[in-house]
């Protein structure tokens, strides 16, 4: 198990739109950023990688579809899974949690997975992994759950804020900016009136990486995306300032 992290050793979120891509002939491939998340955990010759999937009720499909992708394509990566439903699959969470290098937190339905993570007390062992110098991750709602809140359709097709988040980022956040015509003008809104801190968001194949909360970069598996700082103006309005990520290396495929 891991040790409370030194001063050497980085706190570190790394909180995208993207993370596994699809693949047609095998349905999923571990994608630039997913690639990224481990090397950041610095974790030597078989990192320690555990998938979450709360967010889409745990489901088998999704990742059966993470092991094929990690077996054909990081086969040194040691691959675990954590599931809730309908019981935890591994007795000792905290214990599970602490001994990996990266946690990685896939998309659905956020307001669910905090719910949920609530109900098994993982807020409480994610701070503590984090602090450990585990690197946490993830895509969307797996995005959206390390800040303090941001823009959701977990309620239903209509966007809405969701104000509860972990906190671990003391930031609103908003993942696939550029995918969704409403997302944008609901996110600066909300921004500019307060309803959410100051934030970040991502077009979708873009990542945020942070070391404790300070913005180290923004990555991308594809040209032509941005990240998007997002702030309260002082006459009242949503100034929102481009960050041009850094394009991250195509992973060769045999």
């Amino acid at each position: 198990m891991r040790q409370p992290s030194e001063s050497d050793e980085p706190v570190q979120i790394l909180a995208t739109s993207g993370g596994f891509l699809p693949d047609g002939r095998y349905g999923a491939k571990v994608g630039p950023i997913l690639h990224h998340a481990i090397s950041l955990s610095a974790a030597g010759a078989r990192p320690r990688v555990c998938l979450l999937q709360t967010a889409l009720g745990d489901d088998q499909a999704a990742y059966a579809r993470g092991y094929a992708a990690f077996n054909r394509d990081r086969p040194d990566v040691l691959l675990s899974h954590l599931t809730l439903f309908p019981m935890p699959n591994i007795a000792d969470i905290r214990a599970h949690l602490l001994a990996q290098d990266v946690v990685w937190v896939g998309g659905g339905s956020v307001a669910n997975l905090l719910a949920v993570w609530a109900v098994h007390g993982l807020g409480e062992i994610f701070r503590e992994a984090w602090e450990a110098g585990v690197v946490l991750g993830g895509v969307s709602a797996g995005s959206l759950c390390w800040h303090v809140g941001g823009t959701t359709d977990s309620f239903g097709p209509a966007l809405r804020p969701v104000t509860n988040g972990l906190g671990l980022l003391p930031f609103s956040n908003t993942p696939h900016y550029d995918s969704e015509a409403s997302r944008r003008p609901l996110f600066q809104r909300l921004v500019a009136e307060g309803t959410l801190p100051a934030g970040w968001a991502t077009d979708d194949g873009v990542g945020l990486h942070f070391h404790g909360t300070d913005l180290v970069e923004a990555v991308a598996d594809r040209p032509g995306v941005h990240a998007w700082r997002v702030e309260r103006g002082p006459d009242g309005t949503a100034v929102e300032t481009a960050v041009v990520p850094r394009l991250l290396p195509a992973v060769p495929r045999d």
